[in-house]
């Protein structure tokens, strides 16, 4: 009870000094009060549209969205996989019998010569390359492969054990790339021939 008569007292005293008529103390609060507790405006600070122009800075990340960009896409699914064609038109993104074959023989493919416990990323055909991406769950190893305007298989895999079978499984990677490369390449070709000249 002690400790709360003692805060009572100096709170009374803080009051009693603020409230008294003592010019040095009404003089020390009006500056206390003009520092902390009064606003005051900071002075030649450029305005936000000065300093940043926002809708000018969307158009433009659009516009080179664009340029790298396809304007159409439309996914398939085949078999549990997903294709999808990226063109700049509808017309580019309809499927024929030789990509859905293609994406098919592709998996299976896969499934019997690198590994049978494969979760498959979408298979993306754009008018000059094709990426395509999964997981080899024995290795909880992440692959990507990409052809045309970028070619080569990336992988990536947190602590994978390096043992005679991760090679192994490496090399079959490897040269199942080297046939996804031939086949994909093949499309690019054959959807180009079949693609409508510009004027």
């Amino acid at each position: 009870m002690k400790d709360n008569q003692d805060i009572r007292e100096q709170i009374k005293k803080i009051r009693d000094l603020v409230n008294s008529k003592n010019p040095i103390v009404t003089e020390h609060i009006q500056e206390i009060k003009k520092t902390y507790l009064v606003e005051q405006p900071i002075k030649d600070t450029p305005k936000i549209d000065d300093r940043y122009n926002v809708p000018s800075a969307v158009e433009d990340e659009i516009k080179d969205t664009d340029d790298k960009k396809n304007d159409f896409e439309q996914g398939y699914r085949i078999s549990g996989g997903l294709l999808v064609l990226h063109g700049n038109s509808s017309k580019d993104t309809e499927l024929n019998t030789d990509d859905k074959k293609n994406f098919q023989e592709t998996m299976d493919e896969f499934v019997s010569e690198v590994s049978d416990l494969a979760n498959f990323g979408q298979l993306n055909v754009y008018n000059n390359n094709v990426d395509w991406s999964g997981k080899i769950v024995d290795f909880d190893l992440d692959f990507y492969f990409t052809i045309g305007e970028s070619n080569g298989i990336y992988v990536s895999g947190d602590m994978v054990k390096v043992d005679e079978n991760f090679l192994t499984a490496i090399n079959k990677l490897q040269t199942f790339y080297e046939k996804f490369k031939s086949k994909w390449a093949k499309v690019l070709a054959s959807r180009k021939k079949t693609q409508p000249a510009k004027s």
